[in-house]
């Protein structure tokens, strides 16, 4: 900053989505102008919003005062930062203990400010942390993945058995990818969708499983002897690279027992009861 306090030419010359939940409308007015002439977008809310809607906002921080939160300040802090892993998280509130500032820090916040705090230093933390988060998937992103006989390459955004290149699909790169980084995990279709489409499953959308279904044909046309994507009934996929033909009772859904059925008194002679219980088998898509 210059000794007029204007701000030095080429101070920001990266794009960056911001969302500022706060009330302080002077500060918030001063950060949003200052933004546009930085050429970021912000989005203002004086209210929390649900962390579903910040992942289809597509955000690269958040800026947020606590205290309009109050007794739900942190658990709404857990849950972004724990649903949000990739979205630089900012703190902006007012006189706070060394406790606070050290639970938020552990809970996720990648740094915290106390007010008042000058608009130009809320933007140059704000882009710090957003860079940090940008240069640490960058660099995760760059290193091969191998599970195995399979090698995923983010750098190609292709995966490869041998020389052998699966010919995946941009999104069908990034479902196997996700699943990969969080290998033996159970990811649920939810939280799966939101990762890699961006926005929040709509009620009986499919989407997950059909693209699950087409990588799973890829991998087995040119890796049949590992099965890598397993399916957890009623929750998700877990990424686990197996030699094929394991059978994983556990995974199996549970069989459902014959209800019981009260007896019918004087309704006559019953049929033999083997002949009531139909079976029917159940196969999984």
């Amino acid at each position: 900053m210059n000794a007029g306090g204007s701000r030095l030419p080429g101070a920001y010359t990266v794009s960056i989505r911001i969302a500022v939940i706060d009330t302080d409308s002077g500060f918030v007015t001063v950060l949003a102008k200052r933004a546009e002439v930085a050429g970021w977008s912000l989005s203002h809310s004086s209210g929390p919003v649900p962390p579903r809607d910040l992942v289809a906002m597509k955000l690269n921080a958040l800026l947020i005062d606590p205290a309009l939160l109050g007794d739900e300040a942190w658990s709404y802090l857990d849950r972004v930062a724990s649903m949000l892993p990739e979205l630089g998280l900012v703190v902006c509130t007012g006189r706070s203990t060394v406790a606070q500032r050290v639970r938020g820090l552990r809970l996720g916040v990648d740094d915290w400010m106390t007010k008042p705090s000058h608009p130009e230093e809320a933007m140059a933390r704000i882009e710090a942390v957003a860079r940090r988060h940008t240069r640490g998937r960058r660099e995760v992103e760059s290193a091969p993945l191998t599970a195995g006989e399979l090698e995923i390459r983010p750098d190609r955004f292709q995966a490869f058995v041998g020389k052998e290149p699966l010919e995946l699909t941009r999104r069908e790169f990034e479902l196997l990818y996700l699943l990969a980084e969080e290998r033996s995990q159970v990811l649920e279709r939810e939280k799966i969708y939101q990762r890699v489409w961006g926005y929040a499953m709509a009620h009986g959308d499919r989407s997950v499983d059909v693209f699950v279904r087409k990588l799973r044909q890829k991998l087995e046309k040119r890796s049949p002897s590992w099965a890598y994507i397993h399916t957890h009934f009623g929750i998700g996929y877990r990424f686990e690279p197996e030699p094929a033909g394991i059978v994983e009772e556990e995974l199996r859904p549970a069989a459902v027992e014959p209800a019981e059925v009260e007896p019918q008194r004087d309704a006559g002679p019953q049929p033999d009861s083997s002949s009531q219980i139909v079976h029917k088998t159940f196969t999984a898509g």
